[in-house]
């Protein structure tokens, strides 16, 4: 399953202020399949997957981490930021 971070102002916005990180992910991916990517491969906690499908195509997922991990710490490593 593919699955990759995307680093536009919003998202960048969404790891300053939210603590969650934007990842495009495949068409059939579950929210229960995003979470436990995410906290598989990044040893995170993930507290909230939200799904959306922009009229572009494709399927985001924003990726809220639970209280005691820092989305930008996530994103250093990712290379986002």
């Amino acid at each position: 399953m593919k699955i990759y971070p995307v680093s536009t102002e919003k998202s960048i916005n969404l790891i300053a202020k939210r603590n969650t990180l934007t990842f495009m992910v495949d068409e059939k991916a579950t929210k229960l399949d995003i979470k436990k990517i995410i906290e598989g491969e990044y040893s995170v906690k993930v507290a909230n997957v939200r799904v959306h499908r922009p009229f572009s195509g494709g399927k985001r997922a924003f990726v809220r981490l639970a209280k005691e991990f820092n989305a930008m710490d996530l994103a250093s490593k990712l290379k986002i930021l």
